[in-house]
């Protein structure tokens, strides 16, 4: 038999998501290394177009008292997760891409005669804003939640640690080195956060945590 895998996660995983990890025979360390909160924002001046390119910004928008109001826009998503919690509530998802630097292209170049909204987090990536901004696209954002690095020092020895965003990245960094361990990611964007640092990167076909699991399941097996 050899010797037990182990696997850090840089954010808690659901117990369904953890169980198949045990279920497959590792060792878990689940953490989260970034902190998220709401923040309180006003509703006011939203445009005919609504922007989402996370959960986090899509669960603070939903809690806020008048975000029915906003059913009757059109939405435009980054993001599976993002998409369905959406939909669920009863919005209108209009268009719906897997990343921030697809969704900028699809604006810029089919509806940028159009309005926009978008919400977003404190330490968003420029991607989005600076290409509409460059194609003159008529937008404004909110600010809906915050995010804030909780770095730590893991004194286990790890044989592949799980990233699902480029703050969660810095925040490990902080703290810790990367040598051997194989990084999986849950994208190309957290994955670019690891560019100078290490070559042994996985990165999910689909954004998703359940396809970041499969993936150390299938690299292990």
């Amino acid at each position: 038999m050899n010797k037990q895998i182990s696997i850090l996660s840089t954010k808690t995983l659901l117990s369904h998501q953890k169980q198949a990890l045990l279920d497959a025979n590792f060792n878990v360390i689940d953490t989260n290394f970034i902190k998220t909160e709401n923040s309180s924002f006003d509703l006011n001046g939203i445009n005919e177009n609504l922007i989402f390119t996370s959960q986090n910004a899509a669960q603070s928008v939903l809690l806020h008292p008048k975000s029915s109001a906003l059913k009757t826009k059109n939405v435009f998503c980054v993001g599976l997760k993002t998409k369905s919690l959406l939909e669920e509530n009863g919005f209108n998802v209009d268009v719906y891409v897997d990343y921030a630097s697809d969704l900028a292209e699809i604006i810029t170049l089919i509806y940028s005669n159009e309005s926009f909204t978008f919400f977003s987090g404190n330490l968003r990536k420029e991607t989005l804003p600076k290409a509409l901004k460059e194609a003159k696209v008529n937008f404004n954002e909110i600010q809906v939640y915050e995010t804030s690095l909780t770095p730590q020092k893991i004194k286990t020895a790890v044989d592949g640690i799980l990233f699902f965003s480029p703050s969660a990245v810095e925040s490990y960094l902080k703290d810790n080195k990367i040598k051997n361990e194989i990084c999986f990611c849950i994208g190309n964007t957290t994955a670019e956060a690891l560019d100078k640092i290490t070559k042994k990167i996985i990165v999910a076909d689909q954004p998703s945590v359940e396809n970041v699991i499969e993936d150390v399941i299938e690299e292990y097996k």
